[in-house]
């Protein structure tokens, strides 16, 4: 086994690190503050061709792999960032791309690339369903050549932001299925036009952290039968082709606050002087920092190798939700190693040991619950009953 990164992964990571350089701690403490949508750090992304990395050379992307995303995103939040304006970009092409049609991928792919239109918004999750998918009430019903849409949707991020949204919806009944994940289909959505014709109405979630969360609410929605992404009723199937690199993905951007836990505690338990000696002489906070670093390098261990199965198309499913839940909870450790090593400043604003806690903190349970990640791996690997 070789775990040494190519020349040219390496160059992506310099690229980015020094991109980020651009936008420091005190740029993301501005929009956290306001609430603001990050427009400059994103038009960099895109100018830079990085929001277009999972898209091929063919539509005018980079024509990577989930490893370069990956990459891309953790050094994001390595630098002190939040990569969530990028990151679903990034894991909604893979719907798009293995199910969308010749003369979808035609139409948007290089638009999407260019920057020109922003695909940022994935909608999935609703009240009363939350996690259970396959209840979804949204209903698209089939007219001649039209689909008509209505419902509800919650907890969608990233769409007052985007030009276009995935939508899943039901196209037959649940109780009309045997199989309970057919049923649903996707399609893909001109969400500006949508919301200008009073279709849609999305309203904004305040939540503890600066995600530009909302609500959606679709009444009487029109939509050709050119939206419909891949086959009408295999829409549940379609989309587990992003959840694995959606895992992938998630997975990198708590190693990069991981990363930036360990790096921002570790130098500032250096520097900080109490009794007459640092404060990273004492076991008490050298051993939380040690064994928060020794969990992120072991979680990016299997975020590689979920990272190069899903590249060479290979089953992941495994080993992408594993990644994303010991990821998630190493990025947890840190953070709680990182605000004791602080002490009182932790809780201080312009330290960003706050901002960076409660970033992290979403990766316990969006966009997977770890419940869900732990119930899948007693299922799905161990053989276990299935719990729910």
């Amino acid at each position: 086994m070789d775990f040494r990164t190519t020349p040219e992964q390496d160059a992506i990571r310099d690229a980015v690190r020094s991109l980020c350089t651009r936008f420091p701690d005190e740029y993301w403490r501005d929009l956290d503050r306001r609430a603001a949508y990050p427009d400059a750090f994103v038009k960099a992304l895109t100018d830079a061709g990085w929001l277009a990395a999972l898209i091929p050379t063919e539509y005018g992307g980079a024509g990577l792999g989930v490893t370069e995303a990956s990459l891309i995103l953790e050094e994001i939040n390595a630098s002190g960032g939040n990569a969530a304006s990028a990151h679903a970009q990034m894991y909604t092409m893979g719907t798009l791309l293995r199910h969308g049609s010749d003369a979808q991928k035609r139409m948007y792919l290089p638009k999407i690339a260019k920057g020109e239109l922003r695909l940022q918004a994935f909608g999935i999750t609703e009240p009363e369903a939350g996690s259970e998918t396959t209840r979804i009430r949204t209903t698209a019903v089939k007219k001649r050549d039209r689909y008509i849409v209505s419902g509800k949707k919650i907890f969608i991020s990233r769409t007052l932001q985007s030009d276009l949204l995935l939508l899943l919806a039901r196209t037959t009944p649940y109780e009309s299925l045997e199989d309970k994940t057919q049923g649903l289909s996707v399609f893909l959505v001109d969400l500006k036009a949508a919301v200008a014709a009073k279709k849609i109405t999305i309203r904004p979630i305040e939540t503890m952290l600066n995600h530009h969360t909302t609500e959606l609410f679709i009444d009487g929605l029109e939509l050709e039968k050119s939206a419909l992404v891949g086959n009408e009723g295999m829409g549940f199937r379609h989309i587990i082709d992003s959840w694995n690199a959606e895992r992938i993905l998630i997975a990198s951007e708590s190693l990069g606050d991981g990363r930036w836990f360990i790096e921002r505690a570790s130098r500032y338990a250096g520097e900080r002087v109490v009794f007459g000696r640092p404060i990273g002489a004492n076991q008490g906070v050298q051993f939380p920092l040690a064994q928060a670093h020794a969990h992120v390098v072991a979680a990016r261990l299997v975020r590689d190798k979920a990272a190069w199965l899903f590249d060479r198309g290979e089953p992941c499913g495994p080993e992408a939700n594993t990644a994303k839940l010991l990821a998630s909870q190493a990025a947890w450790a840190a953070g709680n190693a990182a605000m004791d090593t602080y002490g009182g400043y932790a809780f201080a604003k312009e330290f960003d040991v706050e901002r960076k806690f409660r970033e992290t903190r979403l990766f316990l349970t969006a966009p997977v619950n770890n419940n869900l990640v732990l119930a899948y791996i007693a299922e799905h690997v161990l053989g276990l009953p299935k719990s729910y």
